[in-house]
């Protein structure tokens, strides 16, 4: 999409936006910011504060992103005519949520822009290669999706631990590898997925839980807890 001419703020303010979705990816935090400060040192900008979204993903919804939201807010407390990314799928992986963003920063008097020079401006060239940018990473983003579900199904299969904490219904096997049924908690989860059929809602669900004293490997079953295990048990 072009930029429309919306009220434009100072472009000499810039608001930095930095998010990792693992610890380890290539394009860590630190060069992020780096790249940002590159950026506005080269053009004699103002990077007048940097927000970080840390373990989330480019799909995410916006709401999920506490980070993102403070860089667009700060946008309008500070008048900044710049939202400054180091690439274009740090903004998001999601085209839907990348054109929000943008859309948001605009309303604000603020462009989005990218470190990395890719898809800056406002010709129709620029408007595709935003689109095309966008578009390839919301399809690396399922690629990766497809291929973790892939691998988790085939240890699943084999009965293999998946990784992070051991699933509620389950205890680590004497190997160290493989899973075995906790009878105990095993009818925790018969109990909650026949609750859901039956249409009971989440939190219905955790407070029957609760009521009855079903131990959970917190100090109570909350919709969260409830939500997590329908999720992996669908899976």
């Amino acid at each position: 999409m072009g930029h429309r001419k919306n009220k434009k703020n100072d472009p000499a303010k810039v608001i930095g936006y930095v998010r990792v979705s693992t610890d380890g990816q290539d394009l860590g935090p630190d060069a992020q910011r780096a790249a940002l400060d590159s950026w506005c040192e080269a053009r004699g900008a103002s990077l007048v504060a940097v927000f970080e979204d840390r373990g989330i993903s480019g799909g995410a919804d916006l709401e999920r992103r506490p980070g993102l939201l403070a860089a667009i807010d700060a946008v309008r407390v500070h008048r900044a005519g710049v939202l400054l990314v180091a690439k274009r799928d740090r903004l998001a992986r999601d085209v839907v949520v990348a054109a929000m963003v943008e859309r948001v920063a605009r309303r604000n008097g603020a462009d989005v822009v990218s470190a990395d020079g890719v898809g800056n401006g406002d010709s129709p060239a620029d408007e595709f290669m935003r689109t095309v940018i966008d578009g390839a990473a919301q399809y690396e983003r399922s690629l990766i999706r497809a291929r973790t579900r892939a691998a988790l199904a085939v240890k699943k299969a084999r009965g293999e631990k998946t990784g992070g904490n051991v699933p509620f219904g389950y205890r680590l096997g004497a190997d160290g590898v493989h899973l075995e049924p906790r009878q105990d908690e095993q009818e925790t989860v018969s109990l909650v997925l026949g609750l859901r059929a039956e249409g009971c809602s989440i939190r219905a669900i955790a407070d029957r839980l609760n009521a009855e004293g079903r131990p959970s490997r917190g100090s109570r079953w909350h919709k969260t807890t409830v939500a997590r295990l329908l999720d992996r048990e669908a899976a």
